[in-house]
């Protein structure tokens, strides 16, 4: 009677698309999106980089599911019960965006270049047009509106990343911008230097927000 076979070694890791983009994603972490490529994450896997083929086609197809994963939970995100006002509502929805893409390094700049349209994403966006239009905004408005919210967000989280790379402690270019303004006769600038070499980005991001929520306030039919 023979004895049952065991399994043979070197047999190729297990790979499905969930893990390549879990993997990715650990890898983005780790090293940032410059140092993603596809070899890399075939190694980081074990298999042959050609493997990865079978579920993305390109590199910019598992951006694309790496970007859909990362705003997972973000069209779920709901202020706390209160007296219904619609800006606070689109206002924790644009926040949630924000701290779904500061979670992973290099998160905007993943974001960007991407248009998912997976359950994640269109989740998302069905709920920020979903509120504007319950709140009284036109079809065109609220499509305008989620346009202006995402790309603010977005162009927002991207300065903020780059600025503050793992380890800094201040704006990279901050010594350089304020040798140029010492430099020249820009007193306007000197004078909003604290400000402008912030670090608070939250508070840079409120700000930001207030004037568009304010800009909807006033557009609102």
């Amino acid at each position: 009677m023979s004895k049952p076979s065991s399994p043979a070694r070197g047999r190729p890791a297990r790979l499905d698309r969930a893990r390549t983009v879990q993997t990715a994603l650990d890898l983005l972490d780790e090293s940032g999106l410059d140092a993603l490529t596809m070899r890399r994450l075939a190694d980081a896997m074990g298999v042959q980089a050609g493997a990865l083929y079978r579920y993305f086609a390109t590199k910019q197809n598992l951006l694309t599911a790496m970007a859909e994963q990362m705003v997972g939970g973000v069209a779920g995100a709901s202020g706390p019960a209160g007296d219904g006002d619609w800006s606070e509502e689109v206002a924790y929805l644009t926040r949630a965006l924000r701290t779904a893409l500061l979670a992973h390094r290099d998160g905007a700049r993943v974001y960007a270049g991407t248009h998912a349209t997976g359950p994640n994403t269109l989740g998302f966006a069905d709920s920020l047009v979903g509120v504007l239009r319950a709140a009284g905004f036109g079809d065109d408005a609220a499509a305008r509106a989620l346009y202006s919210l995402v790309n603010f967000t977005v162009g927002h989280t991207l300065e903020e990343q780059a600025a503050l790379q793992p380890g800094d402690r201040e704006p990279a270019d901050a010594g350089a911008l304020h040798e140029a303004v010492a430099a020249g006769k820009y007193p306007h600038l000197a004078a909003t230097l604290p400000v402008l070499t912030s670090t608070d980005f939250a508070a840079h991001f409120e700000f930001g927000l207030r004037l568009l929520l304010d800009g909807l306030h006033a557009v609102r039919r």
